[in-house]
């Protein structure tokens, strides 16, 4: 049985302006002149992939388009062209960008329901300047660009019942390599900035435990030979951070982020040097302090945006 209300499948580009309530505050005269000249960019590159501006409320807009590949190439010329300083003023504003396709309502020329809150979402947490895409998204468009992605883990959207998983555009970086076609196997290369699936990421990091295992395993061996002094723990603290640092994607969750996981390996790596030469002194906790402070600042500097 039919509700009445009329849905479909269409992709979401969310923006919104980072900082525009400083920058109102600052110079209101010049943020509304900075939100009409970015608006006048985003509707530019809007119509030349073929989308059209659903909702411009506030500092934002809401758009969609019929192809996913368009989207997000509409996004990063955008943002390409708006954090150009050749191309910017004083006092430009700085946006927020989130994409995701899926389902949604038609209410004449507006759209409504789970697909627009979500690109929103993902909009939210993107930094400034930045582009964050869904999986659905990510699936489509990983073998049509040449750009690089970033796998940040899945993350729980605020009033969302179930984590997501959440991919960077790396902005200005290309992907190395041939580009692979839409039937072909693959998609973005892999590499420490790349985006490969969390699956994939998982099976990578157990593969490189066993290899980096019976590496250290040798290394044991061979200082067990020879005596003393032991050495073998140095090897085997660095190669345990290298993997976890390789693993930190799997890792992030809610508002523990990529960097977060990155800090707490790097503490614990710290840690552990701290208590192998221990001379009676816990120094470990002055570089620990000064990460987790950076951390707390940038956190702060991005809500505050």
């Amino acid at each position: 049985m039919s509700s009445g209300i009329e849905r479909k499948l269409t992709t979401i580009l969310a923006a919104d302006a980072a900082g525009y309530s400083r920058a109102m505050e600052a110079d209101e005269v010049r943020a509304l002149g900075s939100l009409r000249a970015a608006r006048e960019v985003f509707a530019k590159f809007i119509d030349r992939h073929h989308g059209r501006i659903v909702n411009t409320a506030g500092d934002g807009l809401i758009a969609e388009f019929p192809s996913v590949v368009e989207a997000v190439q509409c996004a990063i010329e955008v943002q390409g062209e708006l954090c150009d300083p050749s191309h910017t003023s004083e006092g430009a504003l700085r946006f927020r960008i989130g994409i995701h396709l899926g389902d949604v309502m038609v209410d004449g020329s507006d759209l409504l329901g789970e697909g627009v809150n979500l690109a929103a979402r993902l909009q939210s947490m993107a930094e400034p300047g930045g582009v964050l895409i869904s999986q659905q998204v990510y699936d489509q468009v990983r073998s049509k660009l040449s750009v690089e992605f970033e796998y940040l883990g899945e993350r729980r959207p605020k009033n969302f019942a179930e984590d997501v998983a959440v991919y960077g555009i790396a902005l200005g970086r290309k992907r190395r390599g041939k580009r692979t076609g839409a039937g072909k196997a693959g998609g973005a290369r892999w590499s420490p900035h790349a985006a490969p699936a969390a699956g994939n990421l998982r099976a990578r990091v157990g593969w490189h435990v066993v290899q980096l295992g019976v590496i250290w395993a040798g290394l044991l061996v061979i200082d067990l030979a020879t005596g003393a002094p032991f050495w073998a723990h140095w090897p085997g603290i660095g190669m345990a951070a290298l993997v976890a640092l390789e693993a930190a994607p799997l890792f992030v969750r809610g508002r523990f982020r990529l960097q977060h996981a990155r800090i707490v390996v790097i503490v614990a790596a710290l840690a552990l040097i701290n208590i192998f030469t221990w001379t009676g002194y816990p120094w470990v906790m002055w570089p620990a302090g000064a990460l987790i402070a950076v951390a707390l600042i940038h956190r702060l500097g991005v809500r505050s945006g």
